[in-house]
């Protein structure tokens, strides 16, 4: 008898979920569920090309009608889950007749934590295509961009804008931007990078109040100074969209909590992806969340295989990977950073133009790597990820590969 599988959630943990079934040989029904009445598309472009306006938005689809028929997906756009009923193997939907189904999939991301000022027009988050087409409106009328924020949406939508030609200020309370991503010293390199392209920036202060309208706001701050936008965008991290389940009996806790095959801990038949998803990772010995595109590619693709293979499961333990565009930095982080965490650092941006960071909390292995500009690193690291490699071994590996000079990446 032939299956359902519902796919919750329209982005890219949702997609390639529903793709990663078909790879699998999945031969049952299978109904993608979105909120967004867009056809899926990819996020990480929003803050950078698609704000630049470098891309059409036809780029960044992720999932067109005649791919989703070709591949057997029913699309469900436009509806909002709102429940489930875990013992019925019922999805409620706004708008929508319930949905039932065998296997269910909770794919729906997260949210941009909402700003506290207000979002009244000519104040922005950045998490989706309208957001980021609401935004861009605004700055291409010109003025100058107050980021409230310095992570990395915040980060790279400064970057972008500044590539447009725009004055931009980046506000953020800590000190040290991404020092509690990374530390210290790398967090000043990063308020380096922008203060050299033009970023006006004001760390170790937040924003008490936002006044005026759009195109002439104050901004006023906690240390008594004021700053003048025509443009404000809120960066101040993500929420996971978990509120639906609060009636479900599901276990929620800073997102759906699962198992280390990713299923619910209370509903076997339940399953979750991406930002959502809160798993237990057996190779740290905690249940974690991952807000980043490659864990959700990842997860999904676990999740595929875990439902065609029921009686063979594997569990999900990835080695975090994530990366970011800045400016001309390119920045990738594998494994896990910051924390209590030792660290060395190989090259330098000043005298290199790359670098590497390596972390251990025992001083002999890697536990993770933040890298710049530097593929050689970024493989040497990944590799040595999965096969124990100590920091002694990578430094005498990759301190040769260092020019006294800036230079490209290599």
């Amino acid at each position: 008898m032939n299956t359902t599988t519902v796919i919750v959630g329209s982005s890219i943990g949702g997609v390639r979920a529903a793709q990663s079934l078909r790879l699998e040989g999945y031969e049952g029904e299978i109904i993608l569920v979105g909120e967004d009445p867009e056809l899926p598309y990819d996020k990480p472009p929003l803050s950078k090309s698609v704000l630049a306006g470098k891309a059409e938005e036809s780029s960044i689809r992720l999932l067109t009608r005649e791919q989703a028929e070709d591949a057997g997906i029913q699309l469900l756009l436009g509806h909002a889950a709102t429940g489930i009923d875990v013992a019925g193997n019922l999805l409620q939907l706004q708008d929508h007749e319930p949905v039932r189904f065998d296997h269910l999939v909770i794919a729906t991301g997260a949210s941009a934590r909402p700003s506290p000022w207000g979002q009244r027009p000519g104040i922005h988050v950045l998490r989706s295509l309208d957001d980021a087409r609401k935004l861009r409106t605004n700055l291409l009328k010109g003025g100058t961009l107050a980021v409230i924020g310095a992570g990395f949406i915040g980060a790279e939508a400064a970057a972008t804008a500044r590539s447009l030609g725009l004055e931009v200020t980046v506000i953020d309370p800590l000190p040290i931007p991404m020092s509690r991503i990374f530390n210290p010293e790398i967090g000043h390199w990063f308020g380096d990078l922008h203060r050299n392209n033009g970023v006006t920036t004001i760390f170790g202060t937040g924003v008490e109040s936002i006044d005026g309208e759009q195109g002439s706001f104050t901004l006023r701050l906690t240390n008594g100074a004021n700053v003048e936008a025509a443009t404000v965008l809120v960066g101040i991290g993500a929420v996971p969209n978990d509120a639906w389940l609060g009636a479900s009996g599901l276990l929620v806790d800073n997102g759906v909590v699962l198992d280390e095959y990713c299923r619910a801990v209370d509903a076997p038949h339940i399953y979750g992806v991406g930002d959502v998803a809160r798993w237990r990772h057996e190779k740290h010995g905690e249940d974690i969340r991952i807000e980043h595109w490659t864990n959700a590619v990842e997860q999904a693709a676990c999740v595929a295989y875990n439902i065609t293979h029921p009686q063979s499961p594997r569990a999900y333990t990835p080695v975090e990977y994530v990366w970011s565009d800045q400016h001309d930095w390119k920045i990738q982080v594998v494994g896990r950073v910051g924390g209590n965490a030792e660290h060395i650092i190989i090259g330098h941006p000043e005298l290199h133009g790359r670098f590497a960071a390596l972390y251990t909390t025992d001083g002999v292995n890697l536990r993770g790597a933040a890298i710049v500009n530097w593929p050689k690193a970024l493989l040497a690291c990944r590799r040595g990820m999965g096969t124990g490699v100590t920091i002694q071994e990578l430094r005498e590996k990759l301190e040769p590969l260092l020019d006294p000079q800036p230079l490209a990446a290599s």
